[in-house]
Formats: structure tokens, C-alpha cells, sequence
């Protein structure tokens, strides 16, 4: 279970064309309204901080409803209704025009803290050159991306500097940002374990309120308190979903009309796809797997029984690689490619349909094992049934390769989560105006980072940017894809002999690889 907080009290960009509750969509009698349907699953009984001359409008919603007069009344709701959360806490506008699926997203990240941000075009001079912002200016936005659309920045100031994968710092009208290069848009997500730190902060920024700003958003002030405490925040765009805030009815008609130009449903297949596949599985299964995907679940297919469907294509696949006849390792090939496709598949219904279960998880985790397993042992029967050299000897040193690497996957991953301590980020007083030193901190912090062996792990992650070294990286380490891809191309061209090599020798590469990187962090 999430806890929703609706935020009634933002400041409208435009106070006189309208307030947020009086803009209507087609099948929704408001935008609130609307929102309040797609939460539902989340929390049945949201709470909704609103200035009390709005109050009267959000009395007919669910859930409970705090009234304020002034931003230092929100700032102090929000603290008490966050306080003692012992569920994860969903904060976000009551004016927002957004896709199920980015709500489901953003609800279901494992991130400590995040917020939906947008880059803020970066401005040049007539001569195409890049001009530096001083920390103290903050540049509205006149170049709104075209796929969304004016309406989405529309009375949201600058005042965000963020890096590759987090919030550096936010302003206000008092809390100076240096090069400020993004906008909060809206939603957060936060863990229960930062609720404290949150409502303790909200508390000390609502006794500074005189020093803030009528532009301030209440939520971006909600996110400049998390940073100031060292909290993580990390980020996320909006990439193909949408997101606006609407606080009149001329400004939802645009949003709804551009909201229809988007693809929800393309958008939720997409994401049912890992993004951190290797290298076969990117382009050679996943290109369409997604659509198999979609047609089981519209048929009602469930995860599970998609992994069964797996296991039959790898034990048939087994089955004729044992008759050691050159149709038989063609058919198995094939068929031992197709059960590496359902594989994919059952986790993709599981994404797309949302129908997780441990059940679901073990028999995936476990029957790889076994397909693979298998499908060794019909090669090897094959190849003495064809009356080629023996190969169980190979097969035996494959699969034990195999299985130790496994086994320092697995407890490599294990001992990293048990005794892996986060490193606190650094932190600044709220009632210091410039973000001089939380910056200068974060890149002592950076360069202390960049030293040893960390160094030289960092120096590698960074190649990564590179895609030939992407995909080298990917592929070294020989995933699943890469194994189930090269036993089925050696299998059909050659015999048995040729795959256990293949799969010992670059198993080798892999093991001795994964052994070092395991190694180097370990010692970081």
C-alpha cells in the first residue's frame, strides 16, 4: 500500500482563468476527479492539504482533507501527515494530468526518493553559443519541448540543478541554485524511511516561510528540504508518458489534446521489456518477443503457464539434439531458441499484465538452469549416439563453469545487499541561501570517488557511454541470451564438440572477468 498526498495548495500560474477542480475532461467531470480514480488503487483515502478558500471543493473526494491559509500552514500539514508514515508516501499536485502507467512507475521504483523532472533547454546567444547562468538568475523557460507542449512548464520556475541520475540542489526565492538546468514538474515518491526527515525539515522551512516566495511550489519546496538533509532524490522523465499541470480549463483542453497524442499502451510494452538485456536478447528476441507478450496477456495467458511453455521447448529441444542426426540438431536449435524467447515472454506478461508472484520467480530463476542443463546432456547423448568422440567430459566441465559462476553471482549479490552501508550525501542548512558549499562538498566528495580502485572502476563505468564498449560489456560476461544464441548456431552448423567449446572457452572469458570486477568491488 502507497500513501497519496494531494497537494491543493500550489500556486496557480494564472489565478484568474480558474482553479484546478473547474477544469473539466471528456469522461471525467474534473482533473482532480480524474485523479482521484487513478489513485484509488493506491490509497482509498488520500490526504489532501488545500488553502481554505479551496476547501470546499475537494470536500466531495475520498479521503481526508486538511485546510490552510499560507504556504507555512502547508509546509506544517504536510510534516504531520507524513510524519509517521510506515508506508511508502506518492506526493503530488491535485492539478495533474498524468498516465496510469507513469503513476505506476514512479509507485513502483525502488529508489529511495524520486521526481519527475524536465531538462531545461540550454540557452545560447545569438551566436549559438552557451551562456552561463549565474546562481542567483533564474531563466524562464521559451523553448518548451514540442512533444508536450507549453502548458507543461507553464508558471514552473528553474530552480533545479540536477546530474546523471539525481537531484544536486533546488532553490526558491531565497535558496540561491548554481546553473539551475531542470524543472520539477510534479510527483514524488518517497520512501517511509525518509518521512521523518521530510516533516522535521518541512517544519523548519515553514518557520523561514516570510523569506519564501508567492512562485515557490510547495512540492519543489518539498524536495529543496530532502536535498538540504542529504537525502538521494533521483529523477526520472517523462520519456514517452505524460505529464502536465493544469490549473485552468483552457490550459486542460491543450493537455488532454496532447495527452491523446501519446500511446500508453505502446509506452507499457515498451517498459515491460528490461532495458539492461544483453546484446542478443536486445535485438534479436526482444524486437518482437513484447508482442507476443501483449497477445498472451490479452488471452489471459499467465506468467507461469508461459514458463511452462519454455520448459517443453527446452526439454524438446533436448530431445532432438539426443537423436544425434543433423535434422535433429536443426530442429533443436530452433526450438531451443524459441524456449530462450519464452523465457523473455513470461517475464514481459508479468511486467505488462502485472501478475508477480514468488511462484512466478522460482520456477523462472530455477527451469533456466534446467533447460540449459538439459539441453547438455541431449547434446552429449547425441553425440555418442552419432558415434562422435566422446563429449561428457566437456559437458561436465561446461556445466560446472557454469554453475560456479552462478553460484558467485548469486552470493556475490547476496553478501552486497546484507553489507552494503549507503554513504551519506552531504547536507546544508536550510537557512543558508547559496548552494555554494553543498556543491563543493558533493564534488570533494566526487574526486575522493575517483581515486584507487574505485578510480578505475568508475574510469570503466564511464567507457560505458561508448556503445561498442556497452555491448562489450554485455556480451563478455555471456548472459543467458549469448549462451542459449551461440548453442543454438554451433548445434545446427556443427557438432556437439564445437558447442561445448564454444560455451567453455568464452565461459572462461566470463568467469574470469565477472571473478575480477567481483574482486575490485569488493575492495571499493
Amino acid at each position: 500500500m502507497t500513501r497519496v498526498v494531494l497537494l491543493g495548495s500550489s500556486p496557480s500560474p494564472n489565478p484568474s482563468a480558474g482553479r484546478p477542480l473547474l477544469a473539466a475532461l471528456p469522461g471525467s467531470p474534473t482533473v482532480t476527479g480524474r485523479l482521484h480514480g487513478q489513485i484509488a488503487s493506491l490509497d482509498p483515502q488520500p490526504v489532501t492539504i488545500a488553502r481554505a478558500e479551496y476547501a470546499a471543493d475537494y470536500r466531495g473526494y475520498p479521503g481526508s482533507l486538511i485546510e490552510t491559509s499560507d504556504l507555512a500552514g502547508d509546509l506544517r500539514a504536510l510534516a504531520d501527515a507524513v510524519e509517521h508514515a510506515t508506508e511508502n508516501l506518492f506526493i503530488l499536485p491535485a492539478d495533474s494530468l498524468i498516465h496510469d502507467e507513469l503513476i505506476y512507475q514512479l509507485t513502483k521504483s525502488k529508489r529511495g526518493a524520486l521526481a519527475l523532472t524536465a531538462k531545461e533547454p540550454k540557452p545560447v546567444d545569438e551566436n549559438g553559443e552557451r551562456v552561463v547562468i549565474d546562481a542567483e538568475d533564474y531563466v524562464p523557460i521559451d523553448e518548451a519541448e514540442p512533444e508536450i507542449g507549453d502548458h507543461v512548464h507553464e508558471g514552473l520556475p528553474v530552480r533545479t540543478r540536477i546530474g546523471k541520475s539525481r537531484v544536486i540542489s533546488v532553490g526558491s526565492a531565497y535558496h540561491a541554485v548554481t546553473r539551475p538546468n531542470a524543472i520539477l514538474l510534479g510527483p514524488l515518491h518517497l520512501h517511509h524511511k525518509h518521512a521523518p526527515t521530510l516533516a522535521e525539515a518541512a517544519r523548519e522551512l515553514a518557520d523561514m516561510a516570510h523569506l519564501l516566495g508567492e512562485d515557490d511550489d510547495l512540492l519543489q519546496l518539498l524536495v529543496l528540504c530532502l536535498v538540504r538533509r542529504g537525502v538521494s532524490v533521483g529523477i526520472r522523465g517523462r520519456r514517452d508518458l505524460f505529464y502536465a499541470r493544469v490549473p485552468s480549463q483552457e490550459i486542460a483542453d491543450e493537455a488532454q489534446a496532447a495527452m491523446a497524442e501519446y500511446n500508453e499502451d505502446r509506452a507499457k510494452l515498451n517498459n515491460a521489456v528490461k532495458g539492461a538485456d544483453g546484446f542478443f536478447t536486445t535485438y534479436f528476441v526482444s524486437t518482437y518477443s513484447r508482442y507476443i507478450a501483449r497477445w498472451a496477456a490479452r488471452r489471459g495467458l499467465s506468467p507461469n503457464q508461459v514458463t511452462l511453455i519454455s520448459i517443453f521447448l527446452g526439454v524438446a529441444a533436448a530431445a532432438c539434439f539426443a537423436t544425434g542426426t543433423r535434422t535433429g540438431a536443426v530442429s533443436g536449435a530452433v526450438l531451443i531458441y524459441f524456449a530462450f524467447v519464452f523465457d523473455c515472454v513470461d517475464g514481459q506478461v508479468a511486467r505488462y499484465a502485472r501478475k508477480f508472484g514468488v511462484l512466478g520467480a522460482w520456477l523462472d530463476a530455477t527451469f533456466d538452469r534446467f533447460k540449459e542443463y538439459v539441453v547438455f546432456a541431449g547434446l552429449a547423448i547425441g553425440a555418442a549416439v552419432a558415434g562422435q568422440d566422446d563429449v561428457w567430459t566437456l559437458a561436465l566441465i561446461a556445466l560446472s563453469l557454469q554453475s560456479i559462476k552462478h553460484l558467485l553471482d548469486f552470493s556475490f549479490g547476496a553478501a552486497n545487499r546484507r553489507n552494503k552501508k549507503p554513504v551519506p550525501l552531504p547536507s546544508l542548512a536550510l537557512t543558508v541561501s547559496p548552494d555554494t558549499e553543498l556543491r563543493s562538498a558533493l564534488e570533494e566528495r566526487k574526486a575522493a570517488r575517483s581515486t584507487g580502485v574505485r578510480g578505475l572502476l568508475k574510469m570503466w563505468t564511464k567507457a560505458g557511454k561508448y556503445r561498442p564498449v556497452h555491448w562489450a560489456r554485455k556480451m563478455i560476461v555471456f548472459p543467458i541470451g549469448e549462451r542459449f544464441g551461440a548453442i543454438a548456431i554451433t548445434a545446427a552448423f556443427f557438432e556437439p564438440r564445437v558447442t561445448f567449446l564454444t560455451l567453455i572457452i568464452w565461459g572462461s572469458v566470463a568467469f574470469a572477468y565477472t571473478l575480477t570486477g567481483r574482486l575490485m568491488r569488493s575492495l571499493a
